[in-house]
């Protein structure tokens, strides 16, 4: 079976981010059939509802955070560290995500990965000026558009976009510049320029985009690394997904349109629209015909 989580609303200084699936400590999402929160359920199904290897790596942490986020103001530039470099500084995990952009403002834009070579040093001294915006590379946004946004790799999400982010589960940011905006008490938000010093990816690439060709009735992949694995499904009438090698859970996220999700092997139909996330069990990932007329993306983890 299918299960359904309420989503979590979140303001925040910059616009707003709705968690539509979560087992961050404190902001656990609530499953709609059996009314416990997403940890609850994994220490009472463990590998039934993750599958074997992602219980064997994660126990009774869920692994995935999905969000959808829409920026009203310009969010900070910032950077994520790696597991290791986290747990360094007390923190269970790392961060490794991406972004699937939604319908944005036509002046939409964000900014990811280097475009220049720099050192650490001149890193700091860039922040300490206040032009570290100059070293990024920027992006003007459109629906479609995904960004893959491993440990390390500095970015910032602009002013008018709007974006399905998938992630590991973890809150940890290092900010590196912020506008000089101050919080809600009148104080300057905190940078964390060291800590990004250290996390940051020194690599330059030629684009940050991710290359993928749309498909109609056949999944399109957009990322595969060892956090997760993402495809993008456009469903136009009916098309059958086989689950059963991969031995994951499975998030299907609706991003337009609506339909039914029919599981094969007893006949049960789960109706998706619009800004729904659906978590398929592992010990229920068979074959679903997905019916109808909308866009999900669908993301599992694969093994080692």
């Amino acid at each position: 079976m299918f299960y359904h989580f309420y989503p979590i609303d979140r303001p925040m200084i910059w616009g707003a981010e709705q968690w539509i699936l979560s087992a961050y400590p404190g902001r656990d999402s609530i499953c709609v059939e059996t009314g416990k929160n997403i940890w609850n359920m994994l220490c009472e199904q463990k590998e039934r509802l993750v599958g074997k290897h992602v219980f064997a790596r994660y126990g009774d942490t869920f692994p995935l955070l999905i969000k959808f986020i829409d920026a009203r103001d310009d969010l900070s530039v910032q950077v994520h560290p790696s597991d290791e470099l986290a747990q360094k500084y007390g923190e269970p995990f790392g961060k490794t995500e991406m972004w699937y952009t939604l319908p944005s403002e036509e002046q939409a834009r964000l900014y990811c990965g280097l475009k220049q070579r720099l050192t650490p040093e001149e890193y700091k001294q860039m922040v300490e000026d206040k032009t570290i915006l100059d070293a990024l590379a920027e992006y003007k946004v459109k629906e479609g558009d995904c960004f893959f946004i491993p440990a390390g790799r500095i970015h910032s999400i602009g002013s008018g976009c709007q974006l399905c982010e998938i992630q590991q589960t973890s809150d940890t940011t290092y900010r590196i510049y912020d506008y000089d905006r101050r919080d809600k008490d009148g104080h300057p938000r905190e940078l964390h320029t060291e800590k990004a010093a250290e996390s940051i990816d020194y690599t330059v690439h030629d684009d940050y985009r991710v290359q993928y060709a749309p498909a109609m009735n056949a999944p399109a992949e957009l990322v595969r690394c060892p956090y997760f694995t993402t495809n993008v499904l456009h469903v136009d009438g009916k098309v059958d997904r086989d689950y059963r090698s991969i031995g994951s859970f499975v998030c299907i996220i609706c991003l337009d349109g609506s339909g039914t999700l029919t599981e094969r092997a007893d006949g049960q139909i789960t109706n998706i629209s619009k800004g729904e996330l659906l978590l398929l069990p592992a010990a229920d990932a068979g074959v679903i015909q997905f019916s109808g007329t909308f866009r999900a993306l669908e993301v599992y983890i694969e093994k080692a």
